[in-house]
């Protein structure tokens, strides 16, 4: 199994944190997103990711998998144990939707397509494209913040899908100093998880691309 990734990426991280949690151990092959004007616009990335993002996830038959959603989906139907889902399908809604609100509504409007399109093809000042990425964090965050439990992960005793998304989320939100005050439950909930072995492994420092 062979994860091509770049260490800095928000979506390879949780990826890598999933894995970790699963006890899958991929090779990992970096593609670096800056260098050479971005190795995942290479043909030779395209070839086996045709978006040109990263994560992707090769399996050892020769499959290429795209879109952590996805990969993590894969990973928790074929390496059901330990669950990143609760059993009952309301409480694995609730889960999907803190999930969604970080990958679908926080993460894309931080990305750096969108961010460079700010700055290139809207002439926006680094300060503005700040304010931006602030303000999108910000609001996605109040919500997760009224969502997620009052004690231990996200939701219970044990880390599942929504502190995979979550961890990343903050981890960004500290990059681009977006103030976390205001979310308690999410700072609790992180620091939870930062000090589990399988976070810990997968954080960016820890990559060996790291920069």
């Amino acid at each position: 199994m062979k994860l091509y990734g770049y260490w800095r990426s928000t979506s390879s991280y949780r990826l890598r944190i999933a894995l970790a949690l699963k006890g899958v151990t991929p090779d990992q092959i970096p593609v670096h997103l800056v260098r050479n004007g971005g190795e995942h616009r290479s043909e030779a990335y395209r070839r086996i990711n045709p978006q040109a993002r990263v994560p992707s996830l090769a399996l050892d038959d020769g499959s290429v998998l795209i879109q952590s959603p996805a990969i993590i989906e894969y990973l928790e139907e074929v390496f059901p144990d330990p669950p990143l889902l609760p059993a009952d399908p309301v409480a694995r809604a609730r889960v999907r939707a803190v999930a969604a609100i970080i990958g679908c509504d926080i993460h894309p409007l931080h990305n750096v397509g969108p961010l460079n399109h700010l700055r290139r093809d809207f002439g926006q000042s680094e300060e503005a494209v700040s304010a931006w990425i602030g303000r999108w964090i910000s609001e996605g965050f109040a919500a997760v913040e009224a969502l997620i439990d009052d004690e231990g992960y996200c939701f219970g005793p044990e880390p599942g899908l929504a502190d995979v998304y979550l961890v990343p989320q903050v981890y960004a939100a500290r990059r681009f100093a977006v103030p976390l005050e205001a979310f308690p439950r999410i700072a609790r909930a992180a620091a939870l998880a930062e000090a589990h072995p399988a976070f810990q492994a997968a954080h960016p420092s820890r990559q060996p691309d790291a920069e």
